[in-house]
């Protein structure tokens, strides 16, 4: 599990340390930056996907995603006694993405291509990746280093040992380093991040896949688009947990009764629901029911991720819904780390009831986001690795 969120020079997370614990909440005001921290953990999981890269170029390379206040702030500025205004860097450009959890931790530090001749004028560089063991980095705890190109990694007693083929400056350690023999560590730190699952506004509109008949095959985790839904469904019924489906659904709409009918290997929803002489199928279904749905088949996977991320769920959902929303969220908690990011007051007022729940509110302070009535001392230990 995940103790530790650490984020640095990412759009308005000029210095974040957030707290995890089992079932969290990230809530704010519109413009906190609920949505960065959600899209700094994106980026993270695709640092064990060879595309931390490819993601920042989409929204426009590092210089559109870095930090856009003062490397820091007098006492002039805080005091609203002077101007807030740039001051000459010390420091070299930086954005830092790091965890820590019970057993490891990592960090990786982007910065700017030295000058050069290249039309790849939009892909920041590498310049340092770390895995730790325990929740703090200290020299004695790192066990897997990534300097510039080169790598290095301890063995089994405790030794360095440098990797012979240097890393490209574009790409992670994660994905071009893998000999489980050499760096354990890295081969389990690279599964447990692959394992994340992130959930972001399902289509549901007339031209939703997720309406649509489909081609069927056993499906214990939903595509993020959510077009596998009816297969989802069924794998639930099959070799997952039928009696929770059929609960998670009488939880928010008593009476009804959700099928899936095939037909030529096709796969597609049906709902009974109590007064209709008919099922409705799935371009039938409102958009909050098909939603409601989706999610359903998300937290009930049979396959249980590592971390499961859930950014505004309540999109589309009538209020009457979010409290069944939240039982199935706690639900799905027992089974994995669980980040909701919502603005919903009733969804978060019922999660809060929840044993293992944690707010997390955000706030903006001169541009910054950060969390709202946070002792600075008891948030958690956290160290970056230098250049």
């Amino acid at each position: 599990m995940l103790t530790t969120l650490a984020v640095a020079g990412y759009r308005s997370l000029r210095e974040l340390i957030v707290p995890l614990g089992r079932l969290n909440v990230i809530t704010g005001a519109n413009g906190s930056g609920k949505s960065s921290v959600y899209r700094s953990l994106r980026l993270l999981a695709e640092t064990a996907r060879g595309g931390v890269i490819t993601s920042l170029a989409r929204e426009g390379g590092l210089p559109s995603t870095l930090w856009a206040g003062p490397e820091r702030f007098s006492r002039a500025m805080l005091a609203g006694d002077a101007p807030v205004e740039g001051t000459r860097r010390k420091d070299p450009v930086s954005l830092r993405l790091g965890f820590s959890g019970d057993e490891f931790g990592y960090a990786i530090d982007l910065g700017l291509p030295p000058p050069m001749p290249s039309k790849f004028t939009l892909d920041p560089v590498i310049k340092r990746e770390c895995i730790w063991s325990g929740p703090v980095l200290r020299p004695s705890a790192l066990l897997v280093d990534r300097h510039g190109v080169a790598l290095r990694t301890r063995d089994e007693n405790g030794d360095w040992q440098t990797v012979p083929q240097p890393v490209a400056s574009f790409d992670s350690m994660m994905t071009e380093f893998s000999d489980p023999r050499s760096a354990p560590e890295m081969i389990t730190v690279r599964e447990q991040i692959r394992s994340w699952r992130f959930y972001d506004h399902f289509r549901t509109d007339a031209d939703a896949a997720a309406r649509l008949p489909q081609i069927g095959t056993h499906t214990p985790v939903l595509s993020n688009d959510g077009a596998d839904l009816a297969a989802a469904l069924q794998t639930i019924r099959e070799i997952g947990d039928p009696a929770g489906l059929d609960a998670a659904l009488d939880d928010a709409f008593p009476g009804s009764r959700l099928d899936v009918t095939t037909h030529d290997g096709r796969f597609e929803v049906e709902m009974r629901q109590h007064g209709l002489l008919r099922p409705l199928k799935g371009a039938e279904l409102s958009d909050g029911t098909l939603r409601y749905l989706l999610l359903v088949a998300a937290l009930l996977t049979p396959r249980p991720p590592a971390l499961l991320v859930l950014n505004e769920p309540e999109t589309s959902l009538h209020p009457d819904l979010l409290p069944a929303l939240a039982r199935l969220i706690a639900r799905a908690s027992a089974h994995s780390q669980v980040l909701v990011v919502s603005h919903a007051a009733r969804l978060i007022a019922a999660l809060e009831r929840e044993e293992a729940s944690q707010s997390i509110v955000l706030e903006k302070h001169f541009g910054a986001t950060r969390i709202a009535d946070a002792d600075e001392r008891e948030l958690p230990a956290w160290k970056w690795p230098p250049r």
